[in-house]
């Protein structure tokens, strides 16, 4: 049976791999092993910050709903706790964006959750 060479295989893939880093510094874009320690890592860090830029948002919307609601004259956890109370069904995303775009709206929303 006749040896099977991967000569024009392999180049293809290191090529294909060398092309997708186009941008990197150094060897990482140039030479095939760092190329694809690199390649390999960003995959990496792709794969867990679309899981940390959940938890980071839902940091972002707690400190502008906090900061909002401190100038209506209340804090963070007390207007969720009120909200619970007097069933304002509203997610921090919500929130925090009346927060920012629209100070009086988010001033109805404490006073409703303050009703009781």
């Amino acid at each position: 049976m006749a040896r099977v060479k991967s000569g024009p295989v392999r180049r293809a893939r290191h090529k294909a791999l060398v092309t997708r880093n186009q941008g990197y510094k150094g060897t990482r874009s140039k030479l095939f092993r760092r190329a694809n320690e690199t390649f390999l890592k960003a995959q990496w860090y792709a794969y867990r910050d679309r899981r940390n830029r959940k938890r980071d948002l839902r940091r972002l919307w707690i400190t502008r709903i906090n900061a909002a609601s401190r100038l209506n004259g209340t804090t963070y956890s007390r207007l969720i706790a009120a909200m619970r109370v007097n069933e304002v069904v509203l997610n921090r995303k919500m929130l925090a964006d009346l927060a920012v775009r629209d100070a009086n709206a988010f001033a109805k929303v404490v006073q409703a959750a303050k009703a009781k």
